[in-house]
């Protein structure tokens, strides 16, 4: 059964969590009359008209081997852009597939950037509007109290390079150019808000050693 997606910021969709991809939770860009989908929500009739009412997806753009889900079949259906690290792309043989190294710049507004330790070729994407967007994947998770952390699980890669990936964030971005984190699982730590706020504020936080 189709749910619809939830409008988070003003041009932010995020859809309900996904269980092809282990209950992640994929997000949709919506700009100039096409979108940037990150990662794959459930992939059924009602997903597909949702996306093409909303002006299709031009790029479809994976954080993590956990969430590539249906991707074949998107890109089959809008033949859209697919992008992944490098690392994690020969996970899609059959794909035509984009894959950056260290940073990629997708659009005018979307930047690609490599950020490993949760896996290889683990990557978030960086949205330059409502006052800076990170779409983090698993990389960034919400804990119990809704707050961002890296977590260690049995699955991550490396966590010294997780550590260091949350520390090239930081170097990388400011408050004022890092508002928001939209995580790519967990979401329900949330309780109800649609992205965690006040985002470069809450990662300079986090205990790095």
């Amino acid at each position: 059964m189709f749910k619809s997606p939830r409008l988070i910021l003003d041009s932010i969709f995020a859809f309900p969590p996904n269980r092809d991809t282990l209950g992640g939770t994929a997000y949709f860009i919506v700009e100039n009359g096409a979108g940037v989908l990150i990662d794959c929500p459930a992939w059924h009739e009602g997903t597909q008209q949702f996306l093409q009412d909303h002006g299709g997806v031009w790029c479809l753009f994976i954080t993590h081997r956990g969430g590539i889900g249906k991707a074949q079949e998107i890109q089959d259906t809008f033949g859209c852009k697919l992008v992944i690290q490098e690392q994690e792309a020969y996970l899609l043989p059959s794909a035509n597939v984009t894959s950056f190294h260290r940073e990629l710049a997708i659009s005018e507004r979307c930047t690609a950037i490599w950020t490993p330790g949760h896996s290889p070729g683990s990557a978030c994407l960086y949205y330059n509007q409502e006052g800076g967007v990170l779409f983090s994947g698993r990389h960034l998770l919400p804990n119990p109290e809704g707050e961002p952390v890296p977590l260690r699980v049995s699955k991550t890669f490396h966590w010294q390079r997780q550590l260091r990936s949350l520390q090239a964030i930081l170097d990388r971005f400011t408050p004022d150019t890092l508002s928001y984190i939209c995580p790519g699982a967990n979401t329900g730590a949330l309780r109800g808000k649609g992205a965690i706020d006040q985002a470069y504020q809450r990662l300079s936080q986090i205990d790095r050693v």
